[in-house]
């Protein structure tokens, strides 16, 4: 049963595994650069080999607060350009990236990652999450999109401008 569930094990999820493993044995390191991400995750070989899609979803498809493409999972938080952390619940995020999956589902892991799930929730306790003034902004997104309707945002405000006169 144990090899089906490596064999079907998605790639967010390994992910996950390598940076919460990293951020386990590293408690005082605050992020990791995505290649020690990816390198974690070819040392811990929860899949027979690291699949190519490791490094991007590491880059890109877990990163919550980056824009997805076409990824939409709330895995990761970009800290500064190239490194990762876990990312929390408190953290500000895409607002497209709204509802995803921020953990595995226990079931869809090996057992033997299944306490990292309870080691997750201890380890976002108390964390701030960054600022709430961006999270604010980030929620303004696509507001006022109404105003203008099918007209060009330039053009509408270059419109209101004439009639100010």
């Amino acid at each position: 049963m144990e090899a089906l569930i490596e064999r079907e094990l998605k790639v967010a999820d390994e992910v996950w595994i390598a940076t919460a493993l990293l951020h386990r044995e590293h408690p005082s390191q605050s992020d990791f650069a995505v290649e020690e991400i990816v390198e974690r995750a070819r040392r811990e070989k929860i899949s027979d080999v690291l699949r190519p899609g490791v490094y991007i979803h590491a880059q890109m498809h877990c990163v919550a607060n980056r824009p997805p493409s076409p990824g939409r999972y709330r895995m990761l938080f970009e800290t500064r350009p190239g490194h990762r952390r876990l990312y929390c619940v408190a953290d500000p995020f895409d607002t497209r990236r709204d509802g995803s999956k921020i953990v595995p589902v226990a079931s869809d892991i090996p057992e033997k990652y299944r306490a990292l799930l309870h080691w997750y929730q201890e380890w976002c306790k108390g964390r701030s999450g960054g600022s709430s003034r961006f999270a604010a902004l980030l929620a303004l997104e696509g507001s006022g999109k109404d105003l203008w309707g099918a007209e060009n945002a330039d053009e509408y405000i270059n419109r209101l401008r004439e009639e100010w006169g």
